[in-house]
């Protein structure tokens, strides 16, 4: 458990620490360094995005002082980071998250056929129905006899003049 491993994996948390120490120190100089070199112009830019970074940097450190004062400092303070860190991932999506997106179009173009399809079926279907109603209708009143079995003129006359009015 101490072994040469152990060691070497302590020595390099020690330098990770170190690393970590010097980039806050840096950071904070040069957050400073670059403030007097701003073009006229657009300087009111570059100082409103320099603090809303500054904002950005501090939410983290924020949340963990809050700590010790009320619950109620707590709960807007982490709130607040947490609003900013959710702005960050309506930005950016993972890979997860479009994939889903892509079932959910799929899935919803899927239905939308599907409905339409059935639709489709249905008009086909009554179109079909109405068809074969005329169809009988016609053929009844075509096929009716005499009493003597000759086909009844009248009726298929007056069946053709129908017809003819319906077109016109």
């Amino acid at each position: 458990g101490r072994g040469f491993a152990f060691q070497r994996k302590q020595k390099i948390e020690r330098q990770y620490r170190k690393l970590l120490k010097k980039g806050r120190k840096f950071h904070s100089q040069q957050d400073d360094q670059f403030t007097d070199t701003y073009p006229e112009h657009l300087k009111h830019l570059y100082l409103a995005e320099e603090e809303m970074l500054k904002k950005r940097r501090r939410a983290p450190d924020d949340s963990v002082l809050s700590e010790e004062k009320p619950n109620k400092a707590v709960d807007t303070c982490i709130f607040s980071y947490r609003s900013v860190m959710t702005e960050g991932k309506f930005k950016k999506k993972t890979s997860n998250q479009k994939a889903k997106e892509e079932y959910e179009k799929i899935k919803a173009e899927r239905a939308r056929k599907k409905e339409e399809a059935e639709k489709r079926k249905q008009q086909r279907e009554a179109a079909q129905r109405l068809y074969k109603q005329k169809k009988m209708e016609a053929y009844k009143i075509l096929s009716k006899k005499t009493k003597r079995g000759q086909p009844n003129l009248n009726l298929q006359m007056e069946f053709l003049l129908q017809k003819i009015e319906q077109n016109t």
